[in-house]
């Protein structure tokens, strides 16, 4: 089996691979060069200002000995992650409690030097100090991976092909000097393209939490903790929802547990695995602990 950073190498490599070829056959090189610019463009932006949008977003209150860790409440959570991040060799994050009955986390930030986690109040209120433990140790595997970098680039490429495919024709539909495609191929590639540049990005999402379970264990030196914490999550998860990230459903893949109501899509189609299988690998990784 791949380990998961082979597989997302070999994906990274198909969704260019993708970009070449659906460039290639519709826009040419000049089109190829505008859907990559205009795509790297917005995901620049996203890259250097989305954690501060989305944390504004969800509202989210940081905490720090400045406002006493709210009244004090959330010291044992900010001490938590110190802890843990020292444990990582990583700068301390900045730390965010959301004020959110669904239990979840995620984190943010462009590197480790820029990063922030956090936990929505609701995943305190039903996870035991181990278990949330285990969760923000998961968070900090994707700061130490920055996988906010890898998930930009994915979707830079992800956001160039929808864009030739959908202007291709327009451009011109061939390479220079070469007759027009046939357009029924044209039109096949337009609908097609796309959809495999989001399964390929989503199963790059999918290994990156796998490799933040695993990491996430290692930090935490405790597996069996972040498997029962993911069980919790994803049962009340699907009983509670998040209005926010409803509204805002692209942020759906920076959570530790896929928060949308229509999030029982499994498979290709999904940003996360299936939390059974999550749990299979953790618990299998018990005993190097």
């Amino acid at each position: 089996m791949l380990g998961n950073w082979t597989k997302t190498f070999v994906l990274m490599a198909a969704i260019t691979a993708l970009f070449v070829a659906v460039g290639g056959a519709l826009g040419g090189q000049g089109g190829m060069l505008m859907a990559l610019l205009l795509a790297g463009g917005m995901n620049f932006y996203a890259y250097w200002f989305s954690d501060q949008a989305v944390l504004k977003m969800y509202g989210a209150v940081e905490i720090n000995a400045e406002n006493n860790f709210g009244n004090g409440q959330f010291r044992n959570y900010y001490n938590m992650v110190k802890e843990l991040a020292e444990r990582a060799q990583l700068p301390m994050p900045r730390v965010f409690v959301i004020n959110e009955s669904q239990p979840n986390a995620f984190a943010t930030g462009r590197n480790p030097e820029n990063a922030a986690v956090a936990a929505t109040t609701g995943i305190m209120q039903i996870l035991s100090e181990r278990e949330l433990r285990g969760v923000m140790a998961h968070e900090l595997a994707h700061v130490k991976h920055r996988d906010t970098l890898i998930s930009t680039i994915s979707a830079t490429v992800a956001g160039a092909i929808s864009s030739i495919a959908q202007f291709g024709l327009m451009f011109g539909g061939h390479r220079e000097g070469e007759d027009r495609p046939n357009p029924i191929i044209g039109i096949l590639i337009m609908v097609l393209a796309p959809l495999a540049a989001s399964l390929i990005q989503m199963a790059i999402s999918r290994s990156r939490e796998y490799e933040a379970d695993r990491m996430g264990a290692e930090i935490s030196r405790d597996p069996k903790a972040l498997a029962a914490a993911l069980e919790k999550i994803h049962n009340y998860a699907h009983q509670i929802p998040n209005m926010t990230a409803e509204q805002h459903p692209e942020t759906g893949q920076m959570m530790i547990i896929n928060p949308l109501s229509g999030a029982d899509l499994a498979g290709l189609f999904s940003t996360h695995p299936q939390t059974e299988e999550r749990i299979r690998r953790l618990l299998a990784l018990a005993n190097l602990y």
